[in-house]
């Protein structure tokens, strides 16, 4: 195993990461099934690791097991509706999860520390979005120690149950070993979600050992105790109560994932309804959604037929795809343009059917599909400008891509002489929340009823320049004559600007007025744990992180900054 003390930090991804996978492939997790209860099992191939120079003891984890956590999370929803529960255990003897590699991450480079947190942060909270919306009830059977992100993993879980054999422990132990903050979502999930009071919080996150028993029970850290001889039972009669309160259909048939086909370019890659166009000269991407090319089925049995083929469920994978690909192996293109081309009627048509059978399971999974992905928008360390041209569909639920922008540019040109349009429909005003937890349109005007009341007064109709500007849909309108030029400055102006400054002022503006468990969590991450992750005290040669198991202490600069 390479020493973390020697070893440079790698600055770049070696290999592209990719986010796809498939059962047949994991070596991180074992997937089961009995009736309404699936049980996902971490069982760490510690020589499996995603990138080479350390091994998963102790069954922690990198990018690869989470990658491998959200495809299994996607095959239950998806191709698993008679589940109810979810049950997240571990293979091993004694442990549950020590949480992240820590020698991983004394190897990585910033940003590969940042997008990893970032990635298992989305994953933990795609937990609680099912839970919230689809049905799918999660518990976490604790079998051993439980530390650092296997406790986080265990957070993001409806319950807890913690083996009461006198050893495990769940604990945080980040500040205290690795100079670091509790980087997917510990801090806020034990005061926003378990409620913890902040002294005992503070204790509990300065003690290496953790807490165990009953004063786990006590202090809120878990939901149950079982003794060793009663645990499977009980974690199976809580497993059972959990699904007996849900939706989830028992008899219904599963829509299967087939592989995405994305094909690489020399100027970057495309799917069928997503393209992407690499501009590495200027460092922007060109991001482009198209509309489906027809209306689409009308039927709930002919959109089942369709599947994975269905347009918002193929699209919204194609561009969740991309947007994590961009995000982990494109990290100098920092300004994404985001584009739509199409009928915007055949996006409204595709719309209509998903709101007139939003009460079934697979469209509802659809729905989280779009609400998730579109989520990444808001949380990606990226500016975004949304372009408005001649061709454009931004309507209806392609619209959110504008809204999640920075900015939107839309072409002063009369739409009877084939000027752009944007179209507003009922699903910009909440089926399709912010990562606050908003409707893009309640969290653009501040809640400003007049201003949202005259917005919804517009749907279904086209709104060019004027009509849009003066309902404060857009940033700026160029006529033809000036858009060529009003473009170009206002992407190479913000391509000049400190990419460390446009990730604080993005995600400051992005997330608005009012918090909540996801703003918190995003916010920490952006901010305090982006900070603490180039400090000496943490990642310095004698910093906590890196000198963490070469028996050396750590020395810190004592300064309070």
């Amino acid at each position: 195993m390479a020493d973390p003390m020697t070893a440079e930090p790698a600055t770049e991804t070696p290999v592209p990461v990719d986010f796809e996978t498939h059962p047949s492939r994991y070596r991180h997790w074992r997937l089961s099934f009995a009736g309404r209860v699936a049980t996902l099992t971490m069982d760490i191939d510690e020589a499996a690791g995603i990138r080479p120079g350390y091994r998963l003891k102790l069954n922690s984890y990198d990018l690869g097991v989470d990658i491998e956590l959200h495809d299994a999370l996607q095959r239950i929803r998806f191709e698993h509706p008679e589940v109810a529960t979810v049950v997240l255990t571990s293979g091993k003897d004694r442990i549950f999860c020590s949480g992240a590699n820590i020698f991983m991450l004394g190897l990585s480079s910033h940003a590969w520390k940042v997008n990893f947190c970032k990635f298992t942060n989305e994953t933990r909270n795609g937990i609680e979005d099912s839970s919230a919306h689809s049905g799918l009830k999660f518990l976490a059977a604790c079998n051993g120690t439980t530390a650092g992100g296997g406790y986080e993993l265990a957070l993001a879980c409806d319950e807890i149950v913690l083996i009461d054999d006198r050893s495990s422990a769940v604990s945080l132990p980040e500040v205290p070993l690795l100079g670091v903050l509790p980087g997917t979502g510990g801090l806020t999930r034990l005061t926003d979600k378990r409620r913890v009071r902040r002294d005992l919080a503070d204790i509990f996150c300065t003690t290496v050992e953790g807490v165990r028993g009953q004063r786990a029970r006590d202090w809120r850290l878990i939901d149950a105790l079982a003794k060793p001889q009663a645990f499977a039972g009980y974690v199976e009669q809580r497993a059972l109560a959990l699904a007996a309160a849900s939706d989830r259909p028992a008899g219904a048939n599963g829509v299967p994932l087939p592989p995405l086909v994305r094909k690489a370019r020399t100027d970057g890659f495309g799917y069928a309804h997503v393209d992407v166009k690499l501009d590495a000269g200027r460092r922007i991407v060109e991001l482009t959604v198209a509309a489906p090319e027809d209306p689409g089925p009308a039927s709930i049995d002919d959109i089942l037929k369709a599947g994975a083929n269905w347009w918002p469920l193929k699209m919204a994978r194609e561009l969740d795809d991309a947007i994590l690909n961009l995000r982990t192996n494109h990290l100098d293109f920092g300004l994404w343009v985001l584009k739509t081309r199409g009928d915007a009627g055949h996006v409204l048509a595709a719309e209509r059917q998903m709101l007139a059978h939003r009460g079934h399971w697979f469209v509802r999974e659809c729905l989280g599909q779009l609400r998730r992905t579109l989520a990444r928008l808001d949380v990606s360390s990226r500016s975004m400008f949304a372009l408005v041209e001649p061709g454009s569909c931004f309507a209806g639920m392609l619209l959110e891509i504008a809204l999640a922008a920075d900015r939107i540019y839309l072409l002063n040109q009369p739409p009877g002489e084939g000027g752009p349009v944007l179209t507003l429909s009922e699903v910009n005003f909440g089926l399709l929340p912010a990562v606050h937890g908003r409707s893009r349109i309640d969290a653009r005007f501040y809640g400003d009823e007049p201003q949202i009341a005259a917005a919804r007064a517009a749907i279904g109709s086209p709104l060019g320049a004027e009509s849009a500007g003066a309902l404060g849909l857009v940033t700026a309108a160029p006529d033809v004559l000036d858009w060529p030029d009003e473009i170009r400055m206002a992407l190479e102006e913000r391509v000049s600007l400190s990419p460390d400054a446009l990730t604080g002022l993005e995600a400051n503006l992005r997330f608005g007025p009012g918090e909540n468990l996801d703003t918190r969590i995003f916010g920490r991450l952006s901010a305090w744990q982006n900070w603490i992750f180039i400090r000496p005290n943490a990642v310095g040669e004698s910093g906590a992180l890196k000198v963490f198991g070469t028996g050396r202490k750590a020395k810190f600069n004592r300064d309070r900054i």
